[in-house]
């Protein structure tokens, strides 16, 4: 049997019980004081920690998973989906498909801005056109074709497509509604919302915001008066701030955490499944020649990772293995393959190639999985097994990795990265992922500059049949052609798993690892 390159290691599991309440005290002292709130939130004030930074309350580029939550608190969409992922109506009281490459929508009376200025359909219009204006937007990936507004009267319009969009009302969940006059293509820092909060303090360098209660809201009060949001990226401080009862909510924390956490008094775990692929993707914007451009390279790479340790023993089980090229949880996924863990096949393979000595640079953003280190380190030990040369180059939260994804900044081989399924349906990942062309690559829309025309012209074909039979056969077929093409060396669907406070409720944790803010309740 082959040995894991993990199995001498202690266990990540083991190393956490059998430190963590002998390192406590020294991690209160020397850490929490500046990377977590000090004192415990008020009455009437609820506390999150989050494990990657927050760098603006727009999603026009920021959409990790856990951000949704601070950005729908302060923008909202047209509609928005709820926690089985189906539309809800929300700044329209009606969004309805009247013919092929039209919806009809009317937005409900009475919904202003925090300022009370009314929202306006020109809001929505300048909406769409800054978020088609951004280069690398994951939101703008997910729209085969922008649609355009065509006002009807003061409060009607239609969204109109050249070709079909069966699942604009999926979409258009996406897009949160900013005043006109106040919108940018580009991440708003601050800026007026419709939604149950207002930001009444910021900085984008720490990832510190505080909410507070929009008195001006349109809809029903939240029961929440204030929220203070932090960047805690220390997973053990998460915890230490949650027991202490410093923060309320933690988010992303391992199954080491939530072991700790199970049965304490006051204390809830929620799970659900995940929708997120996390992926060593490869950068498909390699010249030809090079070996990385030879899906066989690519393919004999994958046998050099032993995802099952890698899950087992330094994830502890919070994620399941790919079958496929999008989480199986997902409307119209199907199984593709696995991943097979063979490293001498792997050496094999690159030595009939000719692929000696090969150096791969990965790179990543911390707090982009769990165990996001300590993954990698162990990736390196893998690859070096089997003769490759990899070096890591790990970047901060808020820095400029979004540019070298865009291969701006400076090349790469592998990519530690995630990519978001919030609609719940498996042709917007695959829009998003796969369906790239020469015109999105001018503007690094692309997926790390994966072109594959036959493969686009297949999930095109789906995003635009309104028929959920066939559209589910174009979608199979779109996912075994890029299977084949080996677009990660491997990938994995994180479990979704939230601590909190029990005097928090009716959470509503969905599997986009985000909840409602307006919703939750507060006990005093």
């Amino acid at each position: 049997m082959t040995r894991s390159p993990l199995q001498h290691q202690l266990s990540r599991r083991a190393l956490l019980r059998s430190g963590f309440f002998l390192g406590a005290g020294l991690t209160l002292g020397s850490v929490v004081g500046c990377a977590t709130p000090t004192g415990t939130p008020g009455p009437r004030t609820v506390s999150l920690a989050l494990n990657r930074s927050l760098v603006s309350l727009d999603n026009k580029l920021n959409q990790f998973d856990a951000a949704l939550t601070v950005q729908r608190a302060v923008r909202q969409s047209l509609v928005t989906l709820d926690q089985n992922l189906k539309p809800k109506l929300v700044l329209a009281d009606r969004f309805e498909l009247v013919n092929p490459t039209q919806w009809y929508v009317h937005l409900r009376p009475g919904i202003v801005y925090s300022d009370g200025r009314p929202v306006q359909i020109q809001d929505v219009a300048t909406a769409l056109q800054m978020y088609s204006e951004v280069n690398g937007s994951f939101v703008g990936a997910f729209f085969p074709e922008w649609p355009t507004v065509k006002q009807i009267d003061e409060s009607s319009f239609t969204l109109d497509t050249v070709r079909p969009v069966p699942v604009l009302d999926y979409l258009m969940s996406n897009i949160l509604i900013t005043p006109a006059a106040d919108n940018l293509p580009e991440e708003l820092q601050s800026g007026v919302g419709s939604g149950p909060y207002i930001v009444t303090a910021s900085n984008r360098g720490t990832g510190d915001y505080t909410l507070e209660k929009n008195t001006n809201y349109w809809g029903a009060p939240p029961n929440i008066d204030s929220v203070q949001v932090r960047f805690v990226p220390d997973e053990s401080n998460r915890v230490v701030s949650l027991r202490s009862g410093e923060v309320d909510v933690i988010d992303s924390i391992s199954p080491d955490s939530a072991d700790q956490l199970s049965g304490l008094s006051g204390v809830t775990i929620d799970r659900v499944d995940g929708v997120r692929l996390n992926q060593l993707f490869f950068n498909f914007r390699k010249p030809a020649g090079h070996p990385l451009a030879d899906p066989r390279v690519r393919r004999a790479l994958t046998y050099a990772i032993d995802g099952k340790s890698l899950i087992d023993e330094v994830m502890q089980g919070s994620a399941t293995a790919s079958k496929g090229v999008i989480p199986i949880t997902l409307d119209g996924a199907i199984e593709t393959g696995e991943y097979i863990y063979d490293p001498a096949r792997a050496r094999a393979e690159l030595d009939a190639l000719g692929v000696r000595n090969l150096d791969l640079k990965i790179i990543w953003e911390t707090g982009e999985f769990v165990a996001d280190t300590d993954i990698m380190e162990a990736v390196v030990q893998m690859l070096s097994a089997v003769g490759v040369r990899p070096t890591l180059q790990q970047f901060e939260p808020g820095g400029d990795i979004s540019t070298w994804r865009q291969g701006r900044g400076g090349d790469w081989d592998v990519l530690g990265n995630g990519f978001p399924g919030p609609t719940g349906l498996g042709v917007t990942i695959l829009q998003g992922m796969y369906a790239g062309t020469p015109e999105k690559e001018a503007t690094r829309d692309t997926y790390h500059g994966y072109i594959f025309p036959d493969i686009t012209d297949v999930i095109t074909r789906a995003s635009e049949d309104a028929d959920p039979a066939r559209r589910a056969t174009l979608l199979a077929e779109a996912q075994r052609m890029i299977w084949e093409t080996c677009p990660s060396m491997w990938s994995f669907v994180p479990r979704v798993v939230l601590a909190r406070r029990s005097r928090i409720g009716d959470v509503g944790l969905r599997p986009t690892n985000s909840y409602d803010l307006s919703a939750a309740t507060l006990k005093v």
